[in-house]
């Protein structure tokens, strides 16, 4: 109802489980996709990080009642255009909507105090300055990968695609310059990231 009382905007459809907007995607012509970043299956970063590859040209738009800053910069580098919370009123939404269908990104005025006033974000008591270019899950991935996890059961545990951990695994190893499973491993090791 509050989307279709901004003008110039038209509802394609209306999903509940993000396994099923792919197929939607390949048959229906779609310019922003709004989504939470809790909803089943996929998240709304994994599913921002498969939108990004797949349909390069639409916008994706986070809704959402996360404020923590290791999430919010997290989505940022999935490659979401905008970041609003869920206690924002409909003003907010629609100057979203046409700032990021203008090309911009937008963020609530929230999203970017905590951005910019967390210096750092707690990784199990380690905040070492070279692990913070570092999301939080490519953290989890990481120490997975260090304690010889597989990539299926990477998938499984943290309820991710496999697609998205070799994602991860890529960027990854482009973040941490290292070539293989091993120089991942010594990288977790020496930043105390697994025992």
């Amino acid at each position: 109802m509050l989307f279709t009382s901004i003008e110039g905007i038209s509802i394609v459809g209306v999903l509940t489980d993000s396994r099923r907007v792919i197929s939607f995607l390949e048959e229906h012509e779609v310019d922003l996709v709004i989504s939470d970043l809790h909803i089943p299956h996929l998240n709304g970063i994994d599913l921002t990080l498969r939108l990004k590859r797949d349909y390069p040209h639409i916008k994706v738009l986070l809704l959402t009642m996360a404020e923590d800053s290791p999430t919010i910069r997290e989505a940022v580098q999935a490659g979401i255009n905008g970041y609003v919370l869920k206690k924002s009123g409909r003003d907010e939404l629609e100057k979203a909507i046409r700032a990021i269908m203008a090309g911009r990104r937008y963020y609530s005025d929230d999203v970017i105090d905590e951005l910019t006033h967390t210096q750092s974000a707690d990784f199990d008591g380690h905040t070492p300055t070279d692990i913070q270019h570092l999301t939080s899950r490519e953290i989890e991935v990481l120490k997975l990968i260090a304690q010889e996890h597989s990539t299926a059961q990477i998938a499984e545990k943290l309820f991710i695609s496999i697609a998205t951990v070799e994602t991860h695994r890529r960027s990854l190893m482009q973040k941490l310059n290292v070539k293989s499973v091993v120089g991942m491993t010594k990288y977790a090791m020496n930043h105390k990231l697994v025992d």
